[in-house]
């Protein structure tokens, strides 16, 4: 006898007062013929970015001597600043060689952070200038952001793509020599001449994810403020009435999914009922934890969560703003990150660029393990993610745009290896060659000259 039965809207959310809460990916909503299939989940990508570039020597692995053979397996220990990638280790492939020729000045005067930085997801030329006439290219999120959009109610999501980050955006003008702060400020590019500012406000962030449309209405939000109260309070009872309809593994992960809504909630409560905290010489409004580690992992644990209730497929992450002159004094480097990346090969300041590169990678290894116990279905959520990880500098202290420190990782990528291309091939045909996992069926990409080899090894 074959059992039928008709499967939950995808777009079925929990509905409150103000609030419209909406749900992880359930069993109930794959039709029962799909339940096991895993080509219906959805596909994500999330990209995560460093600034000012890595001590390469603490980075890379043991070179093979064999460029355009087969990649090789990852070697026994890896390097110190990939240790924190340990326990990852089979589900990310260490890319070595690729760079962006886009970056270069081409005539331009000199400015590596101004150039190289747009470039990074866009495999484009940034137009050198300090006013508002900026020009560079769309950004692969975009890319697989609209060609989400353009798949009909099946595939669209909520909220197109996240851009978050660390730091507020820097004031107009000019942040590099006769570059806007706009080149610097963001990754994403939604057209070439709309830059996307990243959001650095938990409460923002988790506002514009279970707010009732883009946010709460400010007299919503003050209340709720003022209570201290949950989101989840308003949805109780329309949570319930899902519950009833669920079998037992359903129910199982709504559960987990309310708790970790309430867990983060609870979180930026915290952050926004402490003092105002301060970064360098800007004040950071109230909602943003004045501990960095914390406010890094609750930003990661916002991207996984918006991901998780499939509000969003696409986002990107960047650690710290381009020209970042934070100091980490938590791990012994009082010296400004950007002044110790042009260390002039110092070996104290490349030792203590290395701590922080060792610091920023524990921070990746945080969000890799976040999507890994993330249940998707039968399997996880890294399991159906693309995760791309890099900078837009190899060699920080020469501005070294042509063989950047790149990882890919998740479940659309074979992992435990490192594989080694000719210095200088372009990053966007990594770049085309993850649109096409991503089933874009896109042909070209930025200047991308082929969909990079090698990463599925097929």
């Amino acid at each position: 006898m074959i059992v039928k039965r008709s499967a939950l809207s995808r777009r079925t959310v929990l509905r409150g007062l103000g609030t419209a809460l909406a749900l992880p990916y359930l069993e109930a909503m794959v039709p029962a013929a799909r339940a096991a299939d895993v080509a219906a989940r959805p596909k994500r990508l999330s990209v995560f970015y460093t600034p000012n570039g890595m001590t390469m020597d603490a980075y890379r692995p043991a070179a093979t001597g064999a460029v355009h053979a087969l990649p090789s397996e990852l070697p026994p220990t890896l390097p110190p600043t990939l240790a924190p990638l340990e326990p990852f280790r089979a589900n990310m492939l260490v890319v070595s060689g690729l760079g962006h020729p886009q970056a270069a000045a081409m005539g331009d005067r000199p400015a590596g952070h101004g150039r190289s930085c747009p470039a990074f997801l866009t495999g484009a030329h940034a137009r050198q200038t300090e006013g508002p006439d900026i020009r560079c290219g769309v950004s692969m999120d975009q890319v697989y952001a609209a060609h989400l959009g353009t798949k009909g109610q099946g595939g669209a999501t909520a909220i197109p793509s996240l851009e978050l980050g660390i730091d507020q955006a820097s004031l107009l003008g000019s942040c590099d020599i006769n570059y806007s702060c706009a080149y610097t400020n963001g990754i994403s590019w939604l057209t070439p001449t709309v830059p996307l500012p990243v959001s650095a406000n938990p409460r923002d962030v988790f506002e514009r994810l279970f707010g009732d449309g883009e946010a709460l209405d400010p007299a919503s939000r003050l209340a709720e403020m003022r209570r201290r109260t949950s989101i989840l309070d308003y949805v109780r009872e329309d949570a319930a009435r899902l519950a009833g309809r669920l079998g037992a593994e359903d129910k199982r992960k709504l559960d987990e999914y309310l708790d970790s809504t309430r867990s983060i909630e609870k979180r930026i409560q915290r952050a926004a009922s402490k003092p105002v905290a301060e970064a360098g010489s800007f004040a950071q409004p109230a909602g943003i934890p004045a501990d960095f580690a914390e406010h890094v992992r609750l930003m990661i644990d916002l991207q996984v969560l918006a991901m998780q209730a499939d509000l969003t497929r696409v986002a990107t992450f960047m650690l710290g703003r381009e020209i970042s002159n934070r100091t980490y004094p938590e791990i012994g480097v009082p010296d400004s990150h950007h002044m110790l990346s042009h260390h002039g090969r110092s070996a104290e300041k490349m030792a203590q660029l290395a701590k922080i590169n060792r610091y920023h990678m524990e921070f990746f290894a945080y969000q890799l393990k976040r999507l890994k116990e993330t249940r998707d279905g039968e399997g996880s959520l890294l399991d159906t993610t693309l995760v791309i990880r890099g900078s837009a500098f190899g060699d920080s202290n020469d501005h070294d745009f042509m063989d950047l420190p790149v990882i890919v990782a998740g479940g659309l990528v074979k992992g435990g290896r490192h594989l080694e291309v000719t210095k200088g091939t372009s990053m966007s045909n990594l770049m085309l060659a993850g649109l096409n996992l991503l089933d874009v069926p896109a042909t070209m990409f930025g200047d991308s000259t082929a969909p990079l080899a090698g990463l599925t090894g097929a």
